[in-house]
């Protein structure tokens, strides 16, 4: 058994580390775009959408009143009758006031619901982040030693191993006659 070791692929360790760094170099900037959007996503239904539907809310409330009053004076006023597009004002403002209460309740609970969903995902982001941010970047620079280890390794023994070769001589090929020469 031989005491030297047999190093023939350094060249793929270093494809393997030029590999993690393409890898490194594309995840990261990807992982930090999602937790943008979680973050965005999270103040859009905590927020905006929040204020969003709380003003339409207001604004809704506001049409229905005016529509009822409009209905409601018409049907005290004895000089005239209630007109259909009264009655159908007063229907159209009531669907959308309803529709206005539906979305900010359903606001609401994604508000509540958010976090709940949100964290375990958050919690797997950010041990991603360690591995990015610090784990791989570990791994490159021990990889980039080792492949200088072994480079230095196979120059050292390639040099060694030339010298012992020098030192003896090649073995000597026995002579052997051949015998269907012609006499």
């Amino acid at each position: 058994m031989s005491n030297r070791a047999k190093v023939t692929s350094v060249e793929a360790i270093e494809s393997f580390r030029n590999s993690l760094i393409i890898y490194l170099s594309k995840a990261r900037p990807t992982l930090e775009e999602i937790n943008t959007d979680v973050a965005r996503t999270r103040m859009w239904v905590e927020n905006e959408q929040r204020l969003h539907w709380e003003h339409e809310l207001r604004r809704r409330k506001h049409r229905l009143d005016e529509a009822q009053n409009a209905f409601f004076s018409a049907q005290m006023s004895s000089l005239r009758d209630v007109t259909v597009a009264e009655r159908q004002a007063v229907s159209k403002a009531k669907i959308a006031f309803d529709e206005a209460e539906v979305k900010l309740r359903m606001v609401k609970r994604w508000n509540r619901e958010v976090s709940s969903q949100l964290e375990p995902l958050a919690k797997q982001l950010g041990h991603l982040h360690t591995v990015l941010a610090s784990e791989l970047p570990h791994s490159i620079a021990y990889l980039t030693k080792v492949i200088e280890t072994l480079q230095d390794y196979r120059s050292a023994s390639g040099e060694s191993h030339k010298e012992s070769t020098e030192a003896t001589p090649p073995p000597a090929q026995p002579a052997t006659k051949e015998t269907n020469e012609p006499q």
